[in-house]
């Protein structure tokens, strides 16, 4: 089969299936061509409408503050460890996932006491023994929890995870990079002191602005946590309520694309409307892969619509380099699989992407498999 014309975003880009940096829209990326100063009024009113806007969708209206840090989504949760956990104080870290292992690894960096409650990457993390640990462990102070894990695309029970931590008197740190914005996570109805997300998830805009939605009560606890000047939240947010201005340079151009992402956000119908779009691109690509063989490592109840791993095929023939080279050839950039209980790939389904770029996707999926003669993308038995 002769190869599709090349799928390109409205820049002329590839598209990229990825968990982020993901595809933007042509606006979004047109909003950074101009300058401001870090200073100059016009700046600082789109930053504050940034910051207004993402405390809105975090359901934090009088209760909770965006704080702002200069830098990806990692950056955001070292500065919510390291600000929220007392130096005396020990973090407890739900994991089933890189992004669990990464948070534990920022709290022993950083001195913090540290456990952690480890589930394999296609499980759920165990609220019994959450509940066990707590009770057991009163040294525990604080509860980390990843709301989508992209290691492997699983949805964790976040709302179940906060209330039991408020229950037994705990707080509770989320990490909800890949989620905030597509999946609902309010404050009103799920508990917690912080969570942390970025610029460049499903508020599609580009990378380079990490920020932490605050407790307000909470934040102001964490003066003198901080191990490093530039994550200290407690000292970021006092340096905005004096002057309304960043300590340090901030990332201009890209507070200015998320400015006008959010606007796009919001006509799409918010967290609602992207989610809806999310889960029908995730569908389609489901549908479309298993109908080709392919198996994916969750199964649907746990299936978040933010990207999907499948299994290997198990057929000699498949070539996992040449795959990625002939899809990206396409037009469409995969990412690789970052499991230990699966060897896999993962396709995103996140971004300024539609149904119809999906079924172009899965066009090219199977034309790559054509050309390598491989009939079914089904996994080997060992992978059942």
């Amino acid at each position: 089969m002769a190869p599709s014309v090349p799928a390109r975003s409205e820049t002329g880009d590839p598209l990229l299936l990825t968990p982020g940096p993901l595809t933007t829209s042509a606006t979004v990326k047109q909003a950074m061509v101009h300058d401001w100063g870090s200073r100059d009024a016009g700046f600082i009113a789109i930053n504050k409408m940034v910051l207004e806007k993402i405390c809105e969708l975090a359901g934090g209206q009088g209760t909770h503050v965006t704080v702002p840090v200069q830098g990806s989504g990692t950056f955001a949760v070292e500065a919510m460890i390291t600000s929220f956990v007392p130096r005396t104080g020990k973090l407890l870290v739900l994991m089933n996932g890189a992004y669990g292992q990464r948070a534990r690894r920022i709290a022993e960096i950083a001195g913090r006491g540290v456990a952690a409650l480890e589930t394999p990457e296609d499980t759920p993390p165990d609220l019994a023994r959450l509940e066990a640990t707590l009770k057991a462990d009163p040294a525990i102070t604080h509860v980390f929890a990843v709301h989508c894990e992209t290691t492997s695309g699983i949805l964790n029970p976040i709302r179940e995870i906060a209330l039991l931590v408020q229950r037994l008197g705990r707080r509770l740190l989320v990490d909800s990079m890949s989620a905030f914005g597509a999946i609902e996570i309010d404050a009103r109805a799920v508990p917690y002191d912080a969570l942390a997300a970025s610029s460049n998830k499903c508020l599609e805009g580009v990378p380079g602005l990490g920020f932490v939605v605050c407790r307000r009560e909470a934040l102001a606890e964490c003066k003198g946590n901080a191990t490093t000047l530039v994550l200290d939240l407690h000292d970021q947010a006092e340096g905005f309520a004096k002057t309304g201005q960043y300590r340090f340079t901030p990332p201009i151009h890209v507070i200015a694309a998320l400015g006008r992402a959010i606007e796009e956000h919001a006509v799409e119908g918010g967290v609602a409307g992207r989610g809806r779009r999310y889960r029908e691109n995730a569908r389609v690509l489901i549908d479309g892969m298993r109908a080709m063989g392919f198996r994916t490592l969750l199964g649907d109840t746990l299936q978040a619509p933010i990207i999907v791993t499948f299994h290997m095929p198990s057929d000699p023939r498949f070539r996992f380099q040449r795959f990625y080279d002939g899809l990206k050839d396409r037009g469409y950039v995969i990412y690789p699989g970052k499991l230990t209980v699966a060897d896999s790939f993962r396709m995103g389904c996140i971004g300024r992407l539609y149904p119809h770029h999906m079924l172009g996707a899965l066009q090219a999926v199977r034309e790559v498999l054509d050309e390598m003669r491989v009939t079914n993308g089904g996994p080997a038995l060992a992978a059942e």
